[in-house]
């Protein structure tokens, strides 16, 4: 069978940033009427290969060809006019703006000069109707929705400027298996219609699912592109890493339950947390399970004081602790830290350095009174970036230079800066490479083996049972069964999300 003409070509694409390759001599194609998948760790070049794509950096050597002719992209509107449309894994949506604003705000329907608001949302919902969420209200604003209903009026957004290839970063990563299927519909039907679709993905099962290509990137260099079917998941990982993983999780210790470090009573707030009672202890992770959307994010941010008008109890190593505020819990009689879902809007300041956003949060500890000490700072930035393994051309860096997953493991280094005893984590391997999520299942283990106590939200089932000593899963915002050694199973984990318990088994509440 001839392989089909490419749609788009790149040839020879180098890419620098200071003294890195983000991208070396890169040679890539991609058809029409296919779905191809782009593979890699994080750093790996994937990101930089879209952007170049998608006209918003430009490559230092090399170039491009669009359906046989030679094309240069000095802008990402001059990409969008040729039809070359990405849908990024930071959300380029303005939250006080409604839904329709957003998906219509590059060319809204005009009428007599004005833009025409019943046209706007009749397209708007059109769009919507196609990603399978009929449910969102055009005329909602953006801030107001969760971020999987913002992650689908993205790609509706998109779909808005009838793309020729649509380039997705990450794009299921924030939602619920329902719109998931969704998606998936999509893309099979814009398939169908001859388009180009470029994916990006760490989720195997997604490549299984859709791909029908696949290239491997590594340290910025296009490693191999093959069909589906023609290497296996394990021989995929290999390419992608260069190396052999020993065991994708760290064996767990078998001891004693601890004595509680935090103990929550009937912890409620709003409509989304009705009563939980939780405890957990020094040495371990325990696991929020359930269902997304569920309370499970509203208990993080409540430890850490983000939430007011939280009700009920905290104490920790017996002293009653609600923090009112993050520098109260940062800074209390047992120090907590958060790392939040979105690293880009809570975690960073994308335009300040390396430095600069792995010190933050632990100001304080490096400081002679008001001023900051050079010398104390530099140690604790470089400490962080070698525990865990960022990978960088210079401290002094934007961090918005920086992959997915290095960016995800500064977040992570300023909180470790603080010394914290209780470590919230909300989903923090999402869209990053299997690689870095190893790493970060590495320092989970190390962290609870020196004494701290990690709450871990995660989406993924397969963590929650590979991770964590016990789960609390979380229904309707109450906790309806703790899970507890060999009791952390797919099977329990999924039938406790949908509050199915079977009388067999003993309930923990």
């Amino acid at each position: 069978m001839l392989e089909p003409a490419p749609f788009f070509a790149l040839e020879n694409i180098t890419k620098r940033y200071g003294g890195v390759h983000a991208l070396r001599n890169v040679d890539f194609a991609c058809s029409r009427g296919s779905i191809h998948a782009v593979l890699g760790e994080n750093g790996a070049g994937k990101s930089t290969l879209m952007k170049i794509m998608a006209g918003v950096v430009q490559p230092d050597e090399g170039s491009m060809i669009l359906e046989g002719v030679p094309v240069t992209f000095p802008t990402p509107s001059a990409a969008n006019r040729a039809g070359i449309v990405c849908i990024f894994q930071e959300l380029s949506l303005m939250p006080e703006l409604t839904v329709a604003d957003n998906i219509t705000l590059s060319s809204p329907p005009r009428r007599f000069g004005f833009i025409d608001g019943r046209a706007q949302r009749r397209r708007s919902e059109e769009l919507l109707a196609r990603v399978g969420c009929e449910d969102i209200n055009p005329l909602s604003r953006v801030s107001d929705l969760p971020l999987s209903r913002r992650q689908l009026v993205e790609i509706a957004k998109a779909l808005g400027r009838d793309p020729k290839l649509l380039i997705l970063d990450e794009a299921t990563s924030a939602l619920t298996s329902t719109d998931v299927d969704s998606v998936y519909r999509m893309l099979f039907e814009l398939k169908a219609r001859d388009l180009s679709i470029l994916y990006i993905s760490h989720r195997m099962h997604e490549i299984e699912a859709l791909a029908d290509r696949c290239s491997v990137f590594r340290n910025g260099r296009h490693i191999e592109t093959f069909a589906k079917g023609v290497r296996s998941n394990d021989e995929i990982i290999g390419l992608m890493i260069g190396r052999e993983i020993e065991g994708q999780f760290p064996e767990k210790p078998k001891r004693p339950r601890p004595a509680p470090l935090i103990t929550i009573r009937d912890l409620c707030w709003e409509n989304h947390l009705k009563g939980i009672g939780l405890e957990a202890g020094r040495g371990e992770i325990v696991g929020l399970g359930g269902l997304d959307g569920q309370g499970q994010k509203e208990l993080l941010l409540a430890l850490f004081g983000v939430l007011r008008g939280v009700r009920g109890t905290v104490t920790i190593d017996g002293q009653p602790m609600l923090p009112s505020s993050p520098r109260a819990a940062k800074g209390g009689r047992a120090r907590m830290a958060l790392v939040p879902e979105d690293r880009k809007s809570e975690g960073l300041i994308l335009s300040m350095s390396i430095a600069d956003n792995i010190a933050m949060a632990s100001l304080d500890r490096l400081s002679h009174g008001t001023f900051i000490d050079p010398g104390r700072t530099r140690q604790a930035v470089e400490r962080a970036i070698e525990q865990l393994r960022i990978k960088i051309g210079s401290a002094g860096d934007p961090v918005a230079t920086l992959s997915g997953g290095n960016q995800q493991k500064v977040v992570i280094a300023k909180w470790l800066a603080t010394d914290p005893d209780v470590i919230l984590l909300n989903d923090p391997t999402r869209g990053i490479d299997v690689g870095t999520k190893h790493e970060i299942y590495r320092l989970m283990r190390e962290l609870a083996e020196e004494g701290a106590c990690i709450l871990f939200y995660s989406t993924d089932t397969e963590e929650l049972i590979g991770c964590c000593d016990r789960v609390a899963v979380i229904y309707d915002g109450r906790v309806v069964r703790e899970l507890d050694g060999d009791a952390i199973t797919e099977r329990n984990l999924i039938a406790s999300a949908l509050n199915i318990v079977e009388r067999r088994e003993p309930v923990h509440v």
